[in-house]
């Protein structure tokens, strides 16, 4: 009787991972190593009234404070002399810097769909570069790109747009956000970026729309949507040159989706 309870306990919560199991990887929102959150107000949130974004705020500072906790009670047993519980607090401190940490804020999601591409601001422009050049030192090669300097990007690129929505750099934060994204497989979160560069710029420079249809086509199957936007990318994106690649690419799927369609 015990071992039918314990496989049955053992096939639900294999049940319960697989079903978890969804488009996205979250690589891409893992907290940078290294970076410290600033420490604000520790405020009483009701849980009733409280947004995302409070509960949010409110986790990243206790998150900060237990780090601190553990660091001075370890530099407390240290100077006491009592090696047994500093291990145990070096220990402790050791595991929380190996646990996965996420930003739970996606700055897309956040920023609404209307916002235009407005005015040249100089600290969007400053921090859009510094942006851009740490999204560069993380190398070119998929396979030896600096994943802690590409979610270091990814953190400028986002506070380009939550602190300067009316700069005309968002869209091309947004743009570089979303390759980012795809390349750490956060398929549906790079999607939401790509829309948002030509939905805040519809002359975007970017190839948003095509890199937008790819996501839909190839890695979330919807179909009618991917046919849709790779029809606008060749209207609109497939009128420049350096494009005709993507342009071929799209032409190409849209003839194979409509055969589908049509099947």
């Amino acid at each position: 009787m015990a071992r039918r309870v314990c496989t049955g306990i053992v096939i639900v919560l294999l049940s319960v991972l697989v079903g978890c199991q969804g488009v996205d990887k979250g690589r891409g929102q893992l907290v940078p190593q290294g970076r410290r959150q600033a420490l604000g107000p520790a405020t009483a949130v009701q849980i009733a009234d409280a947004s995302e974004v409070d509960l949010v705020e409110k986790m990243a500072v206790n998150r900060q404070a237990y780090r601190q906790g553990l660091e001075l009670l370890a530099g407390y047993y240290m100077r006491t002399g009592n090696n047994l519980k500093l291990e145990w607090a070096q220990k402790e401190l050791a595991a929380l810097n190996t646990m996965p940490k996420y930003n739970y804020i996606i700055e897309a999601n956040v920023a609404p769909p209307d916002l235009k591409v407005s005015a040249s601001i100089p600290e969007a422009d400053d921090l859009y570069y510094e942006a851009e050049q740490i999204d560069k030192e993380a190398g070119k090669l998929p396979i030896l790109k600096n994943e802690n300097q590409l979610r270091l990007a990814l953190e400028k690129y986002n506070e380009v747009i939550r602190k300067y929505p009316a700069s005309d750099k968002i869209d091309d934060a947004a743009y570089n956000a979303g390759v980012i994204y795809e390349y750490f497989k956060d398929y549906t979160i790079a999607l939401l970026y790509f829309k948002r560069t030509f939905q805040w710029d519809p002359e975007t420079p970017h190839p948003a729309r095509f890199r937008a249809a790819r996501i839909l086509d190839q890695r979330l199957h919807r179909n009618a949507e991917a046919l849709q936007l790779y029809q606008q990318a060749v209207k609109i994106e497939g009128q420049f040159d350096k494009y005709r690649e993507w342009k071929e690419y799209a032409e190409r799927r849209i003839r194979e989706l409509q055969k589908l369609d049509e099947g």
